[in-house]
């Protein structure tokens, strides 16, 4: 039983190995005809690779045998063109030396001209010298024999020459100055009067004056008393609380009031015109009245001042400004109220701008406020000038207003044209007659000055300031200085004015020369 089982697996096992060797042998005998398959279509191949490696090869020398060809072609005709562009070089080269033989040969001729020449320059130079020096001997003979014959050294006759030269010359500047300045005073004046009758026939305003003290006129002598009160109580404290003497005289039915700032003036004759119209006169009324009065004035100097700037049409105006505007309604100068003055220059100003161009309502706002400073002058230190150059300039005022304040009394050079235009105004407005008053003594004291400084001149006769000091005639000797002198004599002259005096407007200088011849017929 065991031993078949055995057998089996021998047998299988042998079988199994018979199996293995045949296939072994089976595939060695396929992959050898494979091999000999294999290698046949190699062999194959590499006959046809080096076959079409054969004619390539044979291509590629037929290609690089045409290339060199062709090189050799393209280097025998760029040796060609290289030998010709060498030939021709060659013969600009001998062109050039030939041009250069003959420009040497004629450098040759013409140093030889120039040495010729310069011999004969010397010889000329020479001949001019031997002259010259027989000229200045001849001179000096000469000057000899004029010396000896006029009497004069050569120094004294220089001098005498200079001396006429400088005659006639000072007399043709002036003769010059004459007519140039015929020329542009003609030119001037008439485009001046055509401006400035345009502007002031489009306006036209009331001469207003303004005093010094303001009065008060009394229903009768008896509220005198009661003004005073007992023992004097009643007119001390008004005069307390408003800062104003009150003048109580022989004056019938009225009281004067005096004092420095007219704003406190103001409120005093309101308060006392109130009281006297009550009829009750005592310290505790007096005091209520006058802080009424008071704030009663403010709102009137506000609304003085909105007017003024509704009047000029200038647009926005600072709160602060219009209340100054609004102060200068009780502010004087030479009589003439200030405010007034200030909306005349800007009425004149607006329309001057007009005729020239510029713009009327910039115009107008510097010429509204160009005396601004004068509102608070007797409050700050400095003049009205410095001071509203100041204020206009805390509440942003444009640079035009700024130059008509600083430069409308001369005090500095204007920078623009509005600033020249306010200052024309500002003249005007204060020179027209009734404008402004003065003084019988500054009147008499500013004529007598005119009439001294134009007569200290060489060659005047006799001096006369009229029209209220707004001329000055000088009457001159018609044997010391003629037509000509007599033009620059008045610009002396005008010149000493604007120097040495102050004034308000403008002063005319007239020279007058004249010469008369009388007989008497017997």
């Amino acid at each position: 039983m065991t031993v078949e089982p055995l057998v089996l697996i021998v047998s299988g096992l042998l079988l199994l190995v018979i199996g293995v060797i045949a296939g072994i042998i089976a595939r060695a005998i396929i992959v050898e005809k494979g091999f000999d398959k294999a290698q046949a279509q190699a062999n194959k191949i590499v006959e046809d690779a080096i076959k079409t490696a054969e004619q390539n090869k044979k291509q590629t020398l037929l290609e690089t045998k045409q290339e060199i060809h062709n090189l050799r072609s393209e280097l025998d005709k760029e040796i060609k063109e290289r030998k010709q562009e060498v030939t021709n070089q060659e013969n600009k080269l001998i062109q050039r030396e030939k041009t250069l033989d003959n420009r040497a040969q004629n450098l040759d001729r013409r140093e030889s001209n120039i040495d010729r020449k310069e011999e004969t320059i010397e010889q000329k130079k020479q001949a001019v010298e031997d002259k010259n020096s027989k000229l200045e001997r001849l001179i000096e003979e000469q000057n000899e024999k004029l010396e000896s014959i006029a009497g004069y050294t050569t120094e004294e006759a220089r001098k005498q020459i200079f001396t006429r030269v400088e005659e006639d010359m000072e007399k043709e500047i002036a003769q010059f100055i004459k007519d140039e300045e015929e020329k542009a005073k003609l030119e001037a004046d008439r485009r001046a009067r055509e401006i400035l009758t345009q502007a002031m026939q489009k306006y036209a305003q009331d001469v207003t004056g303004e005093g010094t003290v303001s009065v008060v006129n009394l229903p009768n002598d008896d509220m005198k008393g009661r003004i005073i009160g007992r023992e004097g109580r009643n007119i001390r404290t008004l005069e307390a609380l408003t800062g104003v003497d009150l003048i109580i005289d022989d004056t019938p039915e009225a009281v004067v009031l005096s004092g420095f700032d007219p704003i406190r003036r103001e409120i005093a004759k309101r308060s006392l015109e109130a009281l006297v119209k009550d009829g009750r006169i005592h310290p505790g009324r007096i005091e209520e009245v006058v802080e009424r009065m008071r704030e009663e004035v403010d709102r009137f100097i506000r609304d003085k001042g909105e007017e003024a700037v509704f009047e000029v049409g200038i647009g926005k105006v600072h709160p602060d400004l219009v209340k100054l505007l609004g102060r200068l309604h009780f502010r004087s100068s030479y009589g003439q109220n200030v405010l007034q003055h200030a909306i005349e220059c800007a009425y004149l100003a607006g329309k001057l701008a007009v005729e020239l161009g510029e713009d009327e309502i910039l115009a107008r706002r510097a010429a509204l406020l160009h005396d601004i400073g004068k509102a608070v002058d007797h409050e700050v230190e400095g003049s009205h000038v410095d001071i509203g150059e100041q204020v206009a300039s805390r509440y942003k005022e444009p640079e035009a207003v700024l130059d008509a304040i600083r430069s409308h009394h001369g005090d500095s050079e204007s920078t623009t044209v509005i600033a020249g235009l306010v200052a024309a105004a500002d003249a005007l407005s204060a020179a027209r007659p009734g404008a402004r008053s003065e003084s019988l003594d500054n009147y008499i004291k500013r004529l007598e000055s005119l009439e001294e400084l134009s007569s200290k001149h060489e060659g005047v006769e006799q001096a006369y300031a009229i029209q209220a000091g707004r001329e000055v005639r000088v009457l001159v000797q018609p044997d010391k200085v003629d037509d000509t002198l007599a033009h620059k004599l008045a610009r002396d002259i005008k010149a000493d004015i604007e120097e040495q005096l102050s004034y308000p407007g403008t002063i005319k200088v007239t020279v007058v020369r004249e010469t008369r011849a009388q007989d008497i017929a017997k």
